[in-house]
């Protein structure tokens, strides 16, 4: 009976012995594992993509940038706020780099464009989306549309960017941006993921 008894012992310990490195979490990286060696494999070819430089584009003022300081009383992680979480789909992408001031550039052509109707009052999508043709854009790629009893918008996906905005009695407004997340085209998405 001994004898029998130490077989079975002894075949049960690689099995307890398994089960007692998943219950541990041998061989996983957990966050904050920071010390030398713990994953460095891992970490290496895991890097974490540099955030997005932007520069003064021609014809902008340079702003200030904020510097971050160890002494902020603000805490570590922003409050979770659901409705933005839940409503982030339509929320377009900035552009970044060369890029956005490539966009700043077609939106300030853009706003030459409609400063002459706006100063005639002429407020009409048809005339929106001539000008805004003439200046190159495919008019298969323009929507324009009237936008209150006196103005109009304007939405173009002139591809690598997307542009929209607005024309009133007061002002033409042009922006540019990149698109929006989880949605192709420069339409504003109605539905989210």
């Amino acid at each position: 009976m001994t004898k029998r008894r130490r077989t079975q012992v002894r075949l049960g310990m690689p099995l307890l012995a398994v089960l007692g490195m998943v219950a541990a979490g041998c061989g996983t990286d957990r966050a904050g594992d920071d010390e030398a060696g713990a994953g460095a494999s891992a970490r290496a070819t895991g890097r974490t993509p540099s955030a997005p430089v932007d520069f003064p584009c021609p014809g902008e003022s340079p702003t200030p940038t904020p510097s971050p300081t160890g002494n902020t009383s603000a805490p570590a992680t922003p409050p979770v706020d659901h409705y933005a979480e839940n409503h982030g789909f339509m929320v377009p992408i900035p552009l970044h780099g060369q890029q956005r001031c490539d966009g700043l550039a077609a939106a300030r052509r853009i706003e030459a464009a409609l400063e002459p109707l706006r100063e005639r009052g002429d407020f009409a999508p048809d005339s929106t989306r001539g000008a805004l043709t003439a200046l190159g854009y495919s008019a298969g790629s323009v929507q324009s549309y009237q936008n209150g009893s006196t103005g109009v918008g304007f939405l173009i996906d002139g591809q690598p960017m997307c542009l929209e905005g607005s024309m009133n009695r007061a002002t033409v407004e042009a922006d540019a941006f990149d698109g929006y997340p989880d949605h192709t085209g420069c339409d504003r998405p109605s539905g989210g993921h």
